[in-house]
């Protein structure tokens, strides 16, 4: 009975930071075309083992904004309070410093079909870590 208390609260966690990326994927994200944007748009600055001029998105699903370890983000990344849902992906890659002011992100998406494959291609990327 002792287990399934702590088990709870992690299970419930995991479901809530998962139900927003699973929404984004099912209203239409096509994760393949998302991994051509990245790979054109992206993979210059954020590459999978990190130590590029942007951060690794590996598992960025969920995870906290200015939170993974290693990279030296902007302290208006760090402060935001942001998590990155699919709905604050959307809003930070449409216009990152309308967002978060003062980011050093400065790369936008525009085009909104472009925002949800990208966004579906994030979310099938988990972390390694």
């Amino acid at each position: 009975m002792r287990l399934r208390r702590h088990l709870l609260p992690t299970t419930a966690l995991a479901l809530a930071l998962a139900i927003p990326f699973a929404s984004a994927a099912q209203s239409g994200g096509d994760a393949a075309k998302g991994k051509e944007t990245f790979e054109d748009r992206c993979s210059m600055c954020h590459v999978p083992q990190g130590g590029g001029q942007g951060p690794s998105l590996e598992g960025v699903a969920g995870r906290k904004a200015g939170s993974l370890p290693g990279f030296n983000y902007t302290a208006a990344l760090k402060g935001s309070g942001l998590t990155w849902t699919a709905a604050n992906l959307d809003r930070f890659i449409s216009g990152p410093t309308k967002l978060v002011p003062g980011t050093a992100m400065r790369v936008m998406i525009t085009d909104a079909g472009q925002r949800k494959d990208l966004i579906a291609y994030l979310a099938s990327r988990r972390s390694r870590h």
